[in-house]
């Protein structure tokens, strides 16, 4: 309460004496924001993402399955404003790898990312959130497979207790979504795609970090191309698969599924600025301890919102879980704000959403990304 009542004396005389632009410019005020900034936007991305998918629309009560065509939305809207920052900024907005190789990486994001919205037909958003927590695995795998990577024992005993929590989890309870026939085999359905969604996007992002780390490029050019390489993919796959028109006439049939969204595609954009901002500005700590607040109020949330009934032995192995991810954010210690690339939300949520090696090891292994867009 001390510590508290200081800073709120301590703002006021910032106030007193610069005005409201330097009260604005206060670092506790700019922590505020950006906690803000990134628990409100994501929430609400991760809201949207559970209302779209599971949620009836019109009194025809008919559903969206176009699971791609979320991604399409995602990928423009996010490539759209990177392409006006850099040209306001007067950035190189030339493509500085090969095209293959923003292909390659854009469509592992895509697959994962679809992956992720295609769960929530047969397991309930808490168990996707939860099953995205253990993305640490994939990308330790990835790491020693591809670029050789070593890593301690204490990584591999938060691991171990993130795949404990996550084991506990499935068998604590129901873990299909209600709004599915509940059977073995929608879970094991459900399951499957979390697996794909967690083994395509540790690939995401350690191929990205593997193929970019020799490439000096800036952060929204890097956005820019990918997103506009996920959003080729993404329509390929929609105009090959004939759920392109089908997804356009469900939108015009129900219009207020656009407005989701739309809203959907903002909030995934503006989370990955606003991460972005945040690890520039205060390091990957602040970063790391907001995204792991942001995931466990996502799933109250759901809980209370789409009612979703967990029981003790489920809420016992949620907490393990946020204790191990906790543990893992703070090992670090605080890490010095520096120029970085946007981390795994940002190439979605998400965006779902990469980070080059030097900015990697100031990331905890459970955010480096991995492509997607805030997902």
């Amino acid at each position: 309460m001390a510590e508290a009542y200081k800073c709120i004396q301590g703002l006021r005389e910032t106030h007193k004496e610069g005005g409201m632009p330097a009260l604005l410019a206060a670092t506790p005020v700019r922590v505020a924001g950006c906690v803000f900034g990134i628990v409100s936007s994501l929430i609400l991305y991760g809201l949207l993402q559970e209302r779209i998918m599971t949620q009836p629309y019109g009194e025809d009560e008919a559903r969206f399955t176009y699971s791609v065509f979320l991604v399409l939305n995602n990928r423009l809207v996010s490539a759209t404003v990177a392409f006006i920052i850099l040209h306001q900024k007067k950035l190189p907005t030339t493509p500085v790898a090969k095209w293959w190789e923003y292909c390659l990486v854009s469509f592992s994001n895509v697959v994962a990312t679809s992956c992720q919205y295609e769960a929530l037909k047969y397991v309930s958003f808490p168990v996707q959130t939860l099953g995205k927590c253990a993305k640490m695995i994939p990308v330790m795998i990835w790491g020693a497979l591809i670029n050789k990577k070593t890593y301690t024992s204490k990584k591999y005993l938060i691991a171990l207790a993130v795949t404990g929590g996550c084991t506990a989890f499935a068998l604590g309870g129901s873990i299909s979504s209600k709004h599915s026939k509940p059977s073995s085999d929608t879970s094991i359905y459900g399951v499957g795609l979390m697996l794909g969604y967690l083994g395509f996007d540790g690939f995401t992002s350690t191929f990205q970090d593997k193929l970019f780390k020799g490439y000096k490029m800036e952060t929204y050019n890097q956005m820019l191309y990918v997103n506009l390489c996920s959003a080729c993919v993404s329509l390929f796959g929609l105009t090959t698969s004939g759920q392109l028109f089908q997804a356009i006439e469900f939108v015009s049939v129900h219009p207020e599924s656009l407005m989701d969204m739309t809203f959907l595609s903002i909030c995934a954009t503006l989370g990955q600025l606003v991460i972005l901002y945040t690890i520039k500005e205060f390091g990957a700590l602040l970063f790391a301890t907001i995204m792991t607040t942001r995931q466990f109020m996502s799933i109250l949330l759901s809980c209370l919102i789409f009612v979703h009934p967990l029981g003790l032995q489920q809420w016992t192995a949620t907490l393990v879980i946020f204790c191990a991810l906790y543990a893992e954010a703070f090992s670090k210690g605080p890490s010095a704000p520096k120029e970085v690339a946007a981390p795994e939300e940002m190439y979605s949520l998400k965006a779902e959403e990469g980070l080059n090696a030097e900015n990697e090891k100031n990331i905890p292994a459970m955010y480096v990304k991995e492509g997607e867009t805030l997902r």
